[in-house]
Parts: C-alpha cells; sequence; structure tokens
C-alpha cells in the first residue's frame, strides 16, 4: 500500500499521480488536501510517515511546491527516509543506497510526464541490501 499526501499546491500533481497508481493497479491511501486554498505541508507529511511507521503502508509519496518542506517534515519523523527527487537517477539511487521509504516531489519545479517516471523508479526499483548501505542506515536511525 503507497501512501500519498500533498499540500494545496501539490493537489493538481497527486491526482495525476494517483491517475497512474490506478493504471498500475497499486494500491493507495490519500492522507493529502483536496481543493483547498491553502494548506500546511508538515501535516501531510505527518500523516503519511505515521502510515509508514505504524506500517499501514510500505512506501510514501508526498507533494508540495518544492518538495523541500514536506520531505524536511517528513524527514524529522524516526524510521522515514524521505528523498526528494526531481530525476529518475535519484529517484532510483535512493531505492538502491538508502532504502527510501518516501519520494517528494515539487509540484512547481517539475510537470507530470517526468513526476510518473520518477514514481515509476521510484516504486519499481529495491533496495540493493549491500551492507554498507544496511550500516549507513542504522546509523542514521542512531541519531
Amino acid at each position: 500500500m503507497i501512501a500519498i499526501g500533498n499540500d494545496h499546491t501539490g493537489y493538481e500533481l497527486k491526482k495525476e499521480v494517483i491517475a497512474y497508481l490506478e493504471e498500475k493497479g497499486l494500491e493507495y491511501k490519500d492522507y493529502g488536501c483536496g481543493e483547498c486554498s491553502a494548506s500546511d505541508y508538515p501535516e501531510f507529511a505527518h500523516k503519511v510517515g505515521k502510515a509508514i511507521q505504524n506500517k499501514e503502508c510500505d512506501k510514501g509519496i508526498l507533494i508540495c511546491g518544492t518538495g523541500i518542506g514536506i520531505s524536511i517534515a517528513a524527514n524529522k519523523m524516526k524510521g522515514i527516509r524521505a528523498a526528494l527527487c526531481h530525476d529518475c537517477f535519484s529517484a532510483e539511487a535512493t531505492r538502491l543506497h538508502n532504502d527510501a521509504n518516501i519520494l517528494a516531489m515539487g509540484a512547481r519545479v517539475i510537470g507530470p510526464g517526468l513526476a510518473i517516471k520518477i514514481v515509476d523508479t521510484f516504486l519499481n526499483t529495491e533496495f540493493s541490501g549491500a551492507e554498507r548501505h544496511i550500516h549507513r542506515i542504522q546509523m542514521l536511525e542512531e541519531e
């Protein structure tokens, strides 16, 4: 199950991502805001992060204007490794090396076509399991 969350600036891109998830037959839970005039991204980062912490969802997708604020908010939560990605290489690398469990994107930075490719890459790349990466993730968890 994939948790998806967004603030008001990420609403339109979230609709595109949800259409992709539905097309692929992937289950998701929407924790984001609908059409609203203004909202606070930390609220939605927290909801998606909690869904992953509670094992209700395996991975998450967060969308705000730049992806920066919402990823910072998510990364404050224990066990959350949110990666801001605006290209497929970063999405692949963060899954391979960091076992990132949340993808963050900026709706004002990338368009829907690229966003879908990034989501696809993130969701379909498995963690490498290499010992050096496991060690580094453990180091992150200690802080």
